[in-house]
């Protein structure tokens, strides 16, 4: 959405003496998907943006077309007009990337290599410092509070122990950030049915990947 808006794919229209903020022409959308790979053909864009569609990311402007359709027609992001439909899932995975980019601020120095029953581990927290941290920050403001918020980002998994031996817990455990979510994804990799069966890869996001640490080949997982 954002590179639409840097392109100007994305920008105010005018229609019948109307104007419509922040929408775009959707043969011109299907331009742009296919233009920048993130399509192979018309078929498969319109295919790609009817998810969006469905899922109640974008709408038709006046709301009157429930297909997405390769013609002259306005449609827009509903994060861009205030209706994007924030569940609480959806609110979490929010949260969870505005924590995320703060823990890898330069400035931040709670990721550090450690090591828990004698294995050494990339890019750790150490949970109970992981709290004071969210307090620190003004994410909680007691330390039950800001645990709550920890289990619900391990639960969706944003952060995981280090071994996936324990929930979240106040405590000195390990835990590491689960996503990337710094990584680009194309839409098709995000919306279609294939990569949702497809395996997860090495460069996927969800994807726990293994490092070796010296002779003993010791493995953790780095987001």
């Amino acid at each position: 959405r954002l590179r639409l808006h840097e392109e100007k794919v994305i920008k105010d229209r005018r229609h019948h003496l109307k104007t419509y903020p922040n929408c775009f022409v959707a043969k011109e959308l299907i331009d742009w998907l296919i233009d920048h790979k993130e399509a192979s053909d018309r078929e498969m864009a319109i295919k790609l943006v009817q998810k969006l569609l469905d899922h109640s990311i974008i709408h038709h402007v006046c709301d009157e077309h429930k297909e997405f359709k390769d013609a002259k027609l306005f449609y827009r992001f509903r994060k861009d007009d205030g209706t994007f439909p924030l569940d609480n899932e959806v609110k979490v995975f929010m949260r969870g990337q505005r924590l995320y980019e703060k823990l890898m601020s330069s400035e931040n120095t709670l990721l550090q290599a450690r090591e828990e029953e004698g294995v050494k581990y990339e890019r750790t927290f150490v949970a109970s410092e992981f709290i004071d941290w969210l307090i620190q920050e003004g994410e909680a403001t007691t330390r039950t509070e800001a645990e709550q918020l920890g289990r619900r980002l391990l639960e969706h998994g944003i952060i995981q122990h280090v071994s996936n031996k324990h929930h979240f817990m106040d405590s000195n455990l390990l835990y590491q950030c689960r996503m990337n979510f710094r990584r680009r994804r194309r839409l098709m990799e995000l919306l279609t049915e294939k990569s949702r069966l497809m395996p997860e890869s090495h460069d996927s996001p969800f994807c726990l990947r293994k490092q070796n640490h010296d002779n003993r080949k010791h493995t953790s997982f780095l987001s």
